[in-house]
């Protein structure tokens, strides 16, 4: 990784915060900002597509833009803005749009697997991976942090931005590098299933002491007897257990599945804890933050006229490409 190098990551504000979000994209977004030149931004309008509600969209935009804070988002060392506050965007998908085969929007998985779902599909569904392109390559953005189920779309990213360059001329857009953390790349939800708000099966990271721990304990486990020896395969609890303890306690953990002799919800009680205790502190700085909310206002101002400068000299070199300006 080269120091400086520009960095992106989004997240979508359509529900609260989960420990796949957390994990899979926050957490090492955030250990980023002291390497790169970072850009964080809050999807609001990706999270359209499945999200209606204007008075929830606001608050949950709102909500994210704390954690992101509490988590350890410094605005000092990195941007952090909403993604309607720059509309240069839409114009950037529209034009990627114009250079975008149908064919490799339809072999996109994440359409399929949600469609398969039950979530109703339609066109912005369909175009999502033309706007995260567009939100990547409006920046110059060089290392793009995501969980593993977004490579196709970076993958759909770079095409467009070798498709772009080859139209209209060489170094126009950037083309971006993928990192995943593989380790935390998918994260299991309650049911096992990939953590997910579509599935309504997640772990927030912030919230009421014992509504989270209820949740914990409702992680879906086997019939195995509480003498009998635990499969330690494909193990919901140990593999979320895996995110919060240290190598000798995961090990322990995994040493009394294959012993046997409690039930789960002796290691459901052990998960609990480990959670619990990993975000303390952050716990705390949401606190502080909720008291200040003038604080997140004049952190969102600030990020948003960052991005649009960054925005505008990119789009400008498009525009001027293109034959619009």
């Amino acid at each position: 990784m080269v120091i400086g190098m520009r960095i992106l990551t989004g997240l979508q504000p359509s529900g609260k915060l989960h420990i796949g979000n957390y994990f899979g994209a926050m957490e090492p977004a955030i250990r980023l900002q002291q390497k790169g030149n970072a850009y964080y931004f809050i999807a609001n309008y990706h999270a359209m597509t499945s999200l209606h509600d204007g008075a929830a969209l606001r608050e949950n935009t709102r909500e994210l833009a704390i954690d992101f804070l509490a988590c350890g988002l410094d605005p000092e060392k990195a941007v952090i803005f909403r993604q309607s506050d720059v509309p240069e965007v839409n114009e950037l998908a529209w034009i990627l749009s114009t250079v975008c085969p149908m064919g490799l929007l339809e072999r996109c998985h994440s359409y399929k697997d949600k469609v398969a779902k039950g979530i109703s599909a339609n066109h912005a569904l369909f175009a999502y991976p033309v706007l995260m392109a567009a939100d990547i390559l409006l920046y110059d953005s060089q290392l793009v942090p995501v969980g593993k189920d977004q490579k196709q779309h970076l993958e759909v990213t770079r095409d467009l931005a070798v498709k772009i360059n080859e139209a209209l001329g060489e170094g126009i857009l950037t083309i971006p590098e993928v990192l995943i953390k593989e380790e935390t790349a998918i994260v299991p939800g309650l049911d096992g299933q990939k953590m997910s708000k579509s599935y309504n099966n997640t772990i927030p990271v912030f919230g009421e002491e014992k509504p989270l721990r209820k949740l914990i304990m409702k992680i879906v486990s086997d019939s195995t007897p509480v003498e009998e020896p635990k499969n330690i395969e494909n193990s919901t609890i140990l593999a979320l257990f895996r995110l919060f303890a240290d190598d000798v306690a995961y090990e322990e953990m995994v040493n009394s599945f294959q012993a046997g002799g409690f039930g789960y919800g002796h290691y459901k009680q052990q998960l609990w804890e480990a959670y619990w205790a990993h975000f303390s502190t952050m716990r705390q700085r949401r606190e502080e933050i909720l008291a200040d909310p003038s604080y997140v206002d004049e952190v969102l101002r600030h990020g948003s006229e960052k991005a649009r400068a960054t925005a505008s000299v990119v789009l400008d070199r498009i525009r001027r490409a293109t034959g619009l300006s």
